[in-house]
């Protein structure tokens, strides 16, 4: 089953990634995505194994985004792939069974896309567009999460991601929103885990086909 709360790691420096997770983990987060975009390719393994150890010593769930050879290669629980990466249909044949996919969409027509690859939740965004974005795609807020879910058929979850603030969160699952992806809410404050989750109700959602290991 998915958790309903994916805390997104971000860094300047392995270091950084590092402090961060841990404070993470510790505060109660249930599952980590390891986005890492802005460290040396050289360091992306290294980098993976460490944070590995400390998801594992707290039974956090490890998903890496992008590079799903490092998913594979560490065991983590899974990978997450962004709309230009690798397609998930080719993903999937370098994982193994038990490892998930959670893929990224923009519009209805992604959405429909990605179930069709068989992939085992979406990331539905942004929710908002901060000022450092500007080039990404067309924020969805609560109106554009309402129109999708309205026509989309699917038991796949869709989480939410984008900016997202503990204000926003019970608008969010009104739409029919399964759960979200944080970053920078949870970076500047990681006590902020908890009120996500009471918020969220739930530590995880009832409709995910396929289970972590």
């Amino acid at each position: 089953m998915i958790p309903k709360l994916h805390f997104i790691s971000r860094g300047i420096s392995a270091t950084e990634h590092l402090e961060n997770i841990q404070k993470a983990c510790s505060s109660g987060a249930e599952l980590v995505q390891l986005d890492l975009e802005h460290i040396s390719e050289k360091d992306h393994l290294k980098l993976a194994q460490e944070v590995l150890k400390i998801t594992a010593h707290f039974q956090t769930r490890l998903v890496i985004k992008t590079y799903y050879k490092i998913a594979h290669k560490i065991k983590a629980d899974g990978t997450y792939l962004d709309r230009n990466d690798t397609c998930p249909t080719l993903a999937r044949k370098g994982l193994y069974d038990w490892q998930t996919i959670g893929a990224a969409a923009n519009t209805l027509e992604d959405c429909h896309s990605l179930i069709a690859k068989d992939i085992d939740y979406i990331g539905l965004g942004p929710f908002k567009i901060s000022e450092d974005q500007k080039n990404h795609p067309v924020a969805l807020g609560f109106n554009g999460y309402a129109a999708i879910i309205e026509i989309l058929t699917t038991e796949t979850p869709l989480i939410g991601f984008g900016g997202i603030t503990t204000a926003d969160v019970l608008g969010i699952l009104d739409t029919g929103v399964s759960g979200i992806m944080v970053t920078k809410a949870i970076t500047a404050d990681f006590n902020s885990i908890k009120t996500f989750n009471e918020l969220l109700g739930a530590s995880s959602t009832d409709e995910m086909r396929h289970t972590f290991i």
